[in-house]
């Protein structure tokens, strides 16, 4: 199978899950290529640079934000998320518990079947895929994602009748506006030191630490 293009994908239809499973194992020792799976469509993707620096930032705020607020988590990285029922399988940019982390000590294979989904996952949307992805988190019962699209960034929280709702902040960090990631976000694009930036963004992090939190251990 030839492998996209460097911000391209490559789509397939009438995939079988036992395919969509071999694919994943076969590919598991090539970690640039994300595979999508949406009821026997499959979409194979190759990220761009652009899309990593985003995802890995982002990433790294969000631990950030867990450190300063004193909350547990658990990163799940791009871990393969699927389960078989609703036939869907979704490879995050970036994927977390944070209510759940307790739930996921010692874990180390995932089985949505027994396992909670991720509280939080984050898309970057460089390539603009061609699947439904939020329509598979959704599926997947993912509580929150952060997607982002250029300079835009919206939060996505599940509501219980199974869609997602745009809120003004964020589930897993009430006082968080998307404003205020893509602030730092568009320093972090423009520095030399990315060191630097999430430094300021932890400044700023405790000067809006809710009354009652408490601070990161020392």
């Amino acid at each position: 199978m030839r492998r996209p293009p460097a911000g391209r994908w490559l789509r397939l239809s009438s995939v079988d899950w036992r395919t969509y499973s071999r694919l994943l194992r076969a590919f598991a020792e090539r970690p640039g290529l994300r595979l999508t799976y949406d009821r026997g469509e499959l979409e194979i993707m190759s990220p761009r640079l652009d899309h990593d620096d985003d995802s890995r930032f982002l990433g790294d705020m969000v631990v950030a934000l867990t450190q300063e607020l004193g909350l547990p988590i658990k990163r799940g990285g791009s871990t393969t998320l699927r389960r078989r029922l609703p036939r869907r399988g979704i490879e995050a940019d970036e994927c977390f518990w944070i209510a759940n982390a307790h739930r996921m000590a010692g874990r180390r294979r995932l089985d949505l079947r027994t396992d909670p989904p991720p509280d939080l996952a984050v898309e970057v949307d460089v390539s603009h895929s061609s699947l439904d992805r939020l329509g598979i988190y959704a599926a997947l019962q993912v509580p929150e994602v952060w997607r982002l699209d250029g300079s835009t960034l919206t939060f996505h929280v599940l509501e219980a009748g199974g869609a997602y709702a745009t809120p003004a902040t964020s589930r897993s960090f009430p006082f968080l506006t998307p404003a205020d990631l893509l602030r730092f976000l568009e320093l972090a694009r423009q520095a030399g030191d990315e060191n630097a930036v999430e430094l300021q963004f932890r400044t700023w992090i405790r000067q809006q630490r809710p009354a009652g939190n408490p601070p990161a251990p020392a």
